[in-house]
This record gives structure tokens, C-alpha cells and sequence, in this order.
């Protein structure tokens, strides 16, 4: 049974006051019903939260009463577990942080493609398809021939960019075609480009999660699953929990094979961080296990630390 509904949002539109927007929120939005996390800057307000039905109902109408955010891109998904402990609503310099504030993706951004339209868009031959996600999470699933950048945040993006001397004729003459996860980093992303001097640049409208939502798992282009950024750790086709943890010490995902590595332990570490963990770092969030296993055990929610 999904106990749960999961709401992934963004727009890019001018707050003048993103305080006031913050203060609103954290009045309007009942911490007890509704978890996850929703950042407002400048630029416009991105999140993903978590509620029943009828509460999830309520908290997307009081985000909508945002002046300009009516029509705000909304991606939805189910969980049979709480994806997120508590409610957290902050203001960011960059709702995602490409590391340019001068961009604005509300003034000059790429060409949205329509999920339906995108398996035949990403099948031209003029096409560079590119994931605007990291490395890790090409690594569990991603587009046939999809162009990894190796990044390890969005940070890293326009370096990778200038790393491949792009000539002039490739800037005038390449179609660009970006995805992510909802929709927030290729949007970012196409307007990266377009300042950089790309003039054909398009990415999926809704992203991974739209796609899913949209397209039959036989008409699909995509292998493997989609990661997400809660404790679901990933989603299949059917926008279903999939078939990977997450290793709380690096925060990685991880495979069934992993967690039979000598080198796994639960809330500490994994095979990719095991070495990397000081034993301070092992101990203490051995110690954070415990708890959280003591508070499972009497049925209570393990807060941790704020």
C-alpha cells in the first residue's frame, strides 16, 4: 500500500522577497503532515515533499498562491515508506547551484521537448545528448547513448563544458538536447549554453520523472533506473521504489552485491568510502545506527541531528 505521495516542483520566476515566501511557507505548511525540502532564492523555488493525498493536495495549493508559481512543474510519484524525516524550507543564492548567478533560465533558456516527443528528438543524428546529473546517477541508469560529463556536482558542469572546446561551428550548428531528474538542472543548464553561444539547445520538459510518468515502459529509451534524492534512493520505469540503497556514510547508492562487501556496514560505510572514513567518522555514525535502530524498534521517528 503507498501511504505516501511524492511531489518534485520548480519554477524559475522572480521573487523579490524570498523571506516573506519562506516565512509563508513555513506558517502555512503543517511540519507534522508534510516532510522533504523546498529552497527559494531570487531565481524562482525548487523541492520535492511528501504527504498523503489530501494533505499533499492542500500543501501544492498554498505554493501555487505564490504570485507566478500557479503553474508551477510538478512531478508525482508514491511511496510506501516517509522518503524524508522532517520539513526543511530555506533560501538559497541558487535554487540549483550551476555556480553563475548571472543566469536566468526565466529570461533565456533551451527549447522544452514534450516527453512524447523526446524518443524521436534524441534519435537524429545532429543530436549531442547530454545528462546533466552526476556521475553516480548515469551510473544506475540513464538515456541509450547519452553523453556522461563525469561530474560530481552541477558545479562542475561549465568546466566540463569548456574542457571540450566547442568550435564556432559546432555552437552554431549542433542541436544540444539535456535531461535530469525533474527537469531544475537541464533547464539551468540550456541557459548556461545559450550564454556560452549555443544556438539550438533543448532539454526534457518535466525530465526523468515526467518521462516515466508519460511514456510506456515498451516505447522507453531508458535502461536501468532513475536516482532520486530521498530515502526511495531510486525509482524504475513505473515510478516504483527500486532496487537500490543508499550507504549513509558517502551517500551513494548502493547494489545487493555491495551490501555483502566485508567493507559494508549499515549507516557507516560502503565499499566506496570505506577506506576514506577516519575511524572518529566510523564510531560516530555507528553510534547515530544505534539510535536509529533503538528508535525503529519502539515505533518512533529518528530525527537526527537538525
Amino acid at each position: 500500500v503507498f501511504m505516501f505521495k511524492v511531489a518534485a516542483l520548480y519554477k524559475f520566476h522572480s521573487i523579490e522577497n524570498p523571506l516573506s515566501v519562506r516565512h509563508m511557507l513555513k506558517s502555512n505548511l503543517d511540519n507534522n503532515l508534510v516532510t522533504g525540502t523546498i529552497l527559494i532564492g531570487k531565481e524562482g523555488l525548487n523541492g520535492t515533499i511528501s504527504a498523503s493525498i489530501k494533505d499533499i493536495k492542500k500543501a501544492i495549493s498554498i505554493i501555487k498562491s505564490i504570485k507566478g508559481f500557479d503553474d508551477i512543474n510538478i512531478k508525482y510519484s508514491k511511496s510506501k515508506i516517509k522518503p524524508f524525516i522532517r520539513l526543511k524550507v530555506k533560501t538559497k543564492e541558487e535554487i540549483v547551484t550551476i555556480g553563475d548567478k548571472k543566469l536566468d533560465p526565466s529570461i533565456n533558456s533551451g527549447i522544452y521537448v514534450e516527453p512524447k516527443d523526446w524518443n524521436s528528438f534524441i534519435a537524429k543524428d545532429d543530436v549531442l545528448l547530454i545528462d546533466t546529473r552526476n556521475n553516480y546517477e548515469y551510473s544506475i541508469g540513464t538515456f541509450k547513448n547519452s553523453i556522461n560529463p563525469r561530474t560530481n556536482n552541477f558545479r562542475e558542469f561549465p568546466n566540463w563544458v569548456k574542457s571540450q572546446k566547442f568550435s564556432n561551428k559546432d555552437k552554431k550548428t549542433k542541436k544540444v538536447a539535456m535531461f535530469c531528474t525533474g527537469g531544475i538542472r537541464c533547464e539551468k543548464a540550456t541557459s548556461y549554453m545559450k550564454k556560452e553561444g549555443f544556438k539550438n539547445v533543448f532539454h526534457l520538459k518535466g525530465g526523468v520523472l515526467k518521462y516515466f510518468e508519460d511514456i510506456s515502459t515498451d516505447q522507453s529509451k531508458w535502461t536501468g533506473e532513475c536516482f532520486v534524492f530521498d530515502d526511495r534512493v531510486s525509482l524504475d520505469h513505473n515510478l516504483d521504489e527500486g532496487s537500490y540503497d543508499m550507504c549513509h556514510g558517502c551517500r551513494m547508492p548502493i547494489t545487493k552485491q555491495d551490501k555483502e562487501s566485508k567493507y559494508f556496514i549499515k549507516g557507516v560505510s560502503c565499499p566506496a568510502c570505506f577506506e576514506s572514513k577516519t575511524n572518529e567518522q566510523k564510531s560516530r555514525y555507528m553510534s547515530r545506527q544505534k539510535q536509529i535502530d533503538l528508535a525503529k524498534s519502539r515505533n518512533e521517528n529518528h530525527i537526527g541531528p537538525k
